[in-house]
């Protein structure tokens, strides 16, 4: 049984060290608990709601002061949740971006 020990430039263990480290800082300062993701759920569910919401109270304004042959109310129900959804997606796709770039930095 021979070992055979694989030899590493000097700084490569400060290297390995350092990239644990910053690893454990971003983690501490990034904490994702129960309650964070709840919160983020909600923040969600909110951000689709609430444009749903206003386009059917506008909608039924609209119907009840300005009749026509189609319903307003269906519309803008429609429209406030397609505007809530887009919302949702742009605000994911940046925090995936954020979070990309954070990992990009970090392993640098």
């Amino acid at each position: 049984m021979t070992d055979k020990k694989q030899s590493y430039p000097p700084d490569h263990f400060a290297q390995q060290v350092g990239a644990k480290a910053a690893r454990k800082q971003r983690a501490r300062r990034h904490r994702s608990t129960v309650w964070f993701g709840l919160g983020l759920m909600g923040l969600v569910g909110w951000s689709i709601a609430i444009p749903t919401v206003a386009g059917i109270a506008l909608g039924m304004w609209l119907d009840g002061n300005h009749p026509g042959p189609r319903s307003w109310t269906l519309t803008l129900l429609v429209a406030g949740l397609v505007l809530g959804c887009l919302n949702v997606w742009r605000w994911i796709a940046n925090e995936q971006e954020r979070i990309r770039k954070e990992q990009e930095n970090g392993d640098e």
